[in-house]
C-alpha cells in the first residue's frame, strides 16, 4: 500500500514537471519569453506568491465561491436525481435542462447572470449551475444501480422517509456522489476563476490572473495555475482525509 502511495505521488510530481518541460519547450519554439517564461521563474514568482499574505486572501475568496458553489449545487441536484432515478418519467422532463446546462458556453451563461443579478454573485451561481448536471447524473446513476435485494429488505419495515434516504440510499450511492464530487472540484475551480476573471470580483484568483495579464507578468500567471493545481488537490483530497479519520475513530472504539 505504501508503495502504490509513494508510486502516486511520483507520478504526480513527474506530471508538474512535464508541465515545465513543455512549457519550456513551447518558449523554444515560440522564441517567446514573455509569454512563455522559463521555469526557474515560474517557480520563483509561485515562491513570492506563496509567501505574500495578500494572495491567500484572494485564494480563500476563490475557495469560499467553491465551497458555496458545491453546496448549493448538491442541495439542488442530489434531490433531482434521486427523483430522476425514482421515474423515468421525472427523468425524461429534466434532460432538456441538463443537457442545456452542460452545453451552454460559460460566457452566454455568465452575461445572462450578469444581467439577471449582482455581479458578486455571479461566480456561485454559474459554478452552481453547471455543476448541476454532474451531480445529479451521478445521484440518478447511484440510485437506479443500488441492488433491489437491498431496497426489498427495508420495505418490508417500513415505507420510504427520510431515515432511510440518509442510512440506505445515500451511503449506497457514496462512490457515485464521490466521484461526482472529485469531478465537480477540478472543474468547479476553473469556473469559479473563470467567472471571476469575467465580473472582475475583487480579492480573487480570477481578478488577480487579470491584473497580471494587463501588466503582462505571464510569471505570475502560471505561478497563479500552480496554485489553483495545488487547490483542486487539497479540496479534491479532502473527503477521503475524512474517511480515513472516521475510520480510525471506529477502530480506536
Amino acid at each position: 500500500m505504501e508503495r502504490i502511495k509513494a508510486g502516486k505521488t511520483l507520478a504526480f510530481v513527474l506530471g508538474i514537471i512535464l508541465i515545465g518541460c513543455l512549457i519550456q519547450a513551447a518558449g523554444q519554439i515560440k522564441n517567446d519569453r514573455l509569454v512563455f517564461p522559463d521555469v526557474i521563474e515560474i517557480l520563483r514568482a509561485f515562491l513570492r506568491l506563496i509567501t505574500t499574505p495578500h494572495t491567500y486572501v484572494l485564494i480563500w475568496t476563490t475557495l469560499r465561491h467553491l465551497l458555496i458553489a458545491l453546496a448549493v449545487s448538491t442541495l439542488i441536484a442530489v434531490p433531482i436525481g434521486l427523483a430522476e432515478g425514482f421515474s423515468d418519467f421525472i427523468r425524461s422532463i429534466f434532460r432538456p435542462l441538463m443537457v442545456m446546462l452542460r452545453s451552454i458556453p460559460m460566457v452566454v451563461l455568465v452575461v445572462i447572470i450578469m444581467v439577471l443579478t449582482k455581479y458578486e454573485r455571479v461566480p456561485v451561481i454559474g459554478t452552481s449551475l453547471i455543476l448541476i448536471p454532474i451531480i445529479s447524473e451521478a445521484a440518478c446513476e447511484g440510485f437506479r444501480r443500488i441492488d433491489p435485494e437491498l431496497i426489498d429488505v427495508y420495505r418490508l419495515n417500513c415505507g420510504f422517509n427520510l431515515q432511510v434516504l440518509f442510512h440506505v440510499y445515500l451511503p449506497l450511492m457514496a462512490g457515485y456522489l464521490k466521484q461526482a464530487y472529485i469531478s465537480s472540484v477540478g472543474m468547479g475551480v476553473k469556473l469559479v476563476v473563470t467567472t471571476e476573471y469575467l465580473v472582475q470580483t475583487r480579492n480573487s484568483l480570477g481578478k488577480a490572473v487579470n491584473s497580471s495579464i494587463y501588466f503582462n507578468e505571464y510569471q505570475d500567471i502560471y505561478a497563479y495555475a500552480l496554485i489553483m493545481i495545488l487547490l483542486v488537490v487539497l479540496v479534491g483530497e479532502l473527503p477521503v482525509w475524512l474517511s480515513r479519520l472516521q475510520d480510525k475513530s471506529k477502530v480506536g472504539r
